[in-house]
């Protein structure tokens, strides 16, 4: 009942956050404006409400303070989260430039390792124990303690996976801000995901936390993407897509170390985001420059129409989700090692298929 409760909540302010921020972005100007603001991507013709982030946040930081015990580890959360939203409403008014965004994402990256959050092992799909139970490899063999006001340690190879983790994630969830309501959708499978997986351990303490707050995100993405769905009213603007990639992230770390869950959940949006960023790079541009290459785009020069491209996504995050949640931890990586080599062979052979299409 608690997560019900939390769920409705969330969900309900959200809604409030929606239209405030709608209206409040168009009366300040905080709108994307396909004539002021040249980008190949755009597909909207007429100014839209951005800042989407700020009533997902608003909602969960609210709700949050109502059904979750305050902690060490959650204000490093609500602080990085909040770094995020402002750094992703100052871009989304004033267009920041690349090396500040990534800034402004290790900083939050940052707060929240400090707080306590932190990869201390992953999965070794290669070495099976007794009762062929997965090995794992340690990440928080090697530390520098030092005394600052009490003792602190800094866990060398956890930290610095947790970071990368993180800021990986928030930049390759920005990646899938295609056609209206796409990010939405795929965040919100992704959380749902989160939360039934956490299910599965609610004696622990650490997991009712990761419990709460996933089902908390979830109310507050779907309050936002009831309103950005095809035709959308506002956008997620990189407020919505930092903040909500930075959950994802954070919440699949605390939850278990399940990294490999959340892969596996978005494993179309994250290779997409990977061979974008190659591709970029391969053909002398920086992974940061704007195209109309993303596998979104290209569905849409197939022929697919912004709600279906929105569908596809959906069901293949969930179907995935479903995956995800019946494979033991040591089948995981193979496959997504499987679907991996399916998804690029797809990306390849549509672009491929539209090389004469790019060269008109």
């Amino acid at each position: 009942m608690t997560s019900l409760a939390a769920f409705v909540l969330s969900l309900f302010l959200s809604l409030i956050f929606v239209k405030c921020t709608t209206w409040s972005a168009l009366k300040i100007g905080l709108v994307d404006d396909p004539k002021k603001r040249k980008h190949p991507a755009a597909m909207h013709t007429k100014p839209i409400p951005r800042a989407g982030g700020l009533p997902i946040f608003l909602a969960f930081l609210i709700t949050s303070l109502i059904f979750v015990q305050f902690s060490q580890k959650f204000f490093g959360i609500i602080l990085g989260g909040l770094v995020l939203i402002l750094v992703g409403i100052l871009d989304d008014k004033y267009d920041l430039k690349s090396l500040y965004k990534f800034g402004g994402q290790m900083l939050a990256a940052v707060i929240v390792v400090a707080s306590g959050i932190g990869i201390s092992f992953i999965t070794n799909p290669f070495q099976l124990f007794e009762n062929n139970l997965p090995g794992v490899i340690r990440l928080d063999e090697w530390k520098i303690v030092f005394d600052f006001f009490g003792t602190h340690s800094i866990v060398i190879l956890a930290d610095l996976f947790a970071l990368f983790w993180i800021v990986w994630v928030i930049n390759m969830v920005n990646f899938s801000a295609g056609v209206d309501g796409q990010l939405g959708g795929i965040a919100l499978v992704t959380l749902l995901v989160i939360f039934v997986a956490s299910l599965r351990f609610g004696a622990d303490p650490t997991q009712s936390i990761v419990t709460t707050l996933a089902v908390i995100g979830s109310g507050a993405t779907l309050g936002f993407l009831i309103f950005n769905v095809y035709p959308a009213k506002i956008f997620p603007g990189d407020s919505g897509s930092y903040f909500l990639g930075f959950l994802i992230a954070v919440l699949a770390i605390l939850a278990g170390a399940r990294v490999g869950t959340a892969i596996l959940v978005m494993a179309v949006p994250l290779i997409d985001g990977v061979f974008t960023v190659v591709r970029r790079i391969a053909e002398g541009k920086s992974p940061f420059t704007g195209d109309r290459k993303h596998l979104h785009h290209r569905l849409l020069e197939l022929g697919f129409n912004p709600r279906e491209v929105s569908l596809f996504y959906w069901l293949l995050c969930a179907i995935l989700g479903a995956v995800a949640l019946v494979l033991p931890a040591d089948q995981k990586l193979f496959a997504g090692v499987f679907i991996a080599i399916i998804v690029l062979g797809g990306i390849l052979w549509i672009n491929t298929s539209l090389q004469g299409t790019d060269r008109k």
